[in-house]
């Protein structure tokens, strides 16, 4: 009994290392993710296509970004659930302990002993066959849960120095993107547009609805796209990832209605063309900051506001996927994205953009094309 005792209480504190739970299966998967992401970066400086190759090594650090927050967001919610189980099983806890400690302390002869004489002993002997069961259950339950709080502290340690080095390398991936995007010589083109009068309607347009419809006849496309748009409804990716805040004409916390949807996403996100389209415009408009226009399809115009830099000369034909401009907004330290997902919090989603799609000169619900979430 002693000897079974004594291993109650080892077992409780150390052991075989069991399965890890969800939240730091996800964030060591994230990990994983952003070791990819350092090996394409590195890659990509030799690649033919440096633009695709960027391209893709901005995407992946950004997926492997959210998935960590994401893995270390529900890592500390599950720290305090066990957290507040133990606080709940205080007493029931150190009672367990306390009963361990007395029986692994007591002498085996003591143990064996009943001041009842045999029948007593025998019946105690029943009593502790049926209580060992249930303190086993308890003391291995215990274990798993201290061993899940080091695992998530652990995880917590490793992710702030990976998390370090992702966010310098991903900024070094988005300034070569730039750099390859500038360099660029080899896209074939729709139109060449004509500077000044492009720079006469932006001055002349008070609404982004005035704007689009000069846009049109100022600078007929001579659009061959042989994807079908219209057959693509309902199943495009949106252009940055995002959560929606608006839908199509609805108001916003300032008043303000608009015929488009408005989308939270994380600051420096890349933007990307969700449909092969010829560049109609890119550059400052109006109140909306950077905003980019494409034509996917003849009679189509898509919109997208509110960049903080944008990609591209007008005119040129961009194919699905390419990038188009980046968000603004300063990127997240490290240390305000550890207290965030430390916190539960979901992360940094504090830059809008703005997505409007017109056919001819009416504007229709982007989101009957996009897959969207919404919070």
């Amino acid at each position: 009994m002693k000897s079974l005792v004594l291993s109650l209480v080892l077992t409780a504190l150390a052991g075989i290392v069991f399965a890890q739970s969800d939240p730091i299966t996800t964030a060591k998967r994230a990990s994983q993710m952003l070791d990819v992401a350092a090996n394409s970066l590195a890659e990509a400086e030799s690649a033919s296509d440096r633009v695709g190759a960027l391209t893709e090594t901005v995407r992946a650090y950004e997926e492997g970004l959210s998935a960590l927050r994401e893995g270390l967001r529900r890592a500390a919610i599950q720290e305090r659930s066990i957290a507040l189980v133990f606080e709940a099983k205080r007493d029931r806890l150190s009672r367990l302990l306390g009963v361990l400690q007395t029986i692994g302390a007591s002498p085996a002869p003591l143990l064996m002993m009943h001041p009842t004489g045999a029948i007593g002993t025998a019946r105690s002997g029943m009593i502790l066959s049926e209580v060992t069961p249930a303190l086993q259950s308890e003391a291995l339950t215990l274990r798993r849960q201290l061993e899940e709080v080091r695992d998530i502290r652990s995880l917590q340690q490793s992710a702030a120095i990976q998390l370090t080095k992702a966010l310098a390398e991903v900024q070094v991936a988005r300034a070569g993107l730039s750099k390859a995007i500038a360099d660029r010589v080899d896209l074939p083109r729709s139109f060449t547009a004509d500077a000044d009068k492009m720079r006469a309607l932006v001055e002349s347009s008070d609404t982004l609805q005035s704007f689009a419809s000069g846009l049109t006849d100022l600078n007929p496309s001579d659009l061959n796209n042989p994807a079908d748009f219209e057959a693509a409804k309902g199943t495009l990716g949106l252009p940055a990832n995002g959560t929606v805040l608006h839908g199509f004409n609805e108001t916003d916390a300032s008043g303000v209605k608009r015929p488009g949807i408005l989308l939270a996403v994380r600051a420096q996100s890349l933007v990307a063309a969700p449909w092969p389209a010829t560049l109609r415009y890119s550059g400052p408009l109006l109140n909306y900051g950077n905003v980019v226009i494409l034509e996917p399809s003849k009679g189509y115009l898509l919109i997208l506001a509110g960049l903080g830099q944008t990609f591209g000369e007008v005119g040129e034909v961009l194919n699905q996927g390419a990038p188009v401009g980046l968000m603004g907004g300063l990127a997240p330290n490290p240390d305000a994205f550890l207290i965030t997902a430390a916190k539960g919090g979901g992360g940094n989603q504090q830059e809008s953009l703005y997505i409007e799609l017109r056919q001819g000169d009416e504007p229709v619900d982007p989101a009957t094309w996009f897959a969207t979430n919404k919070e």
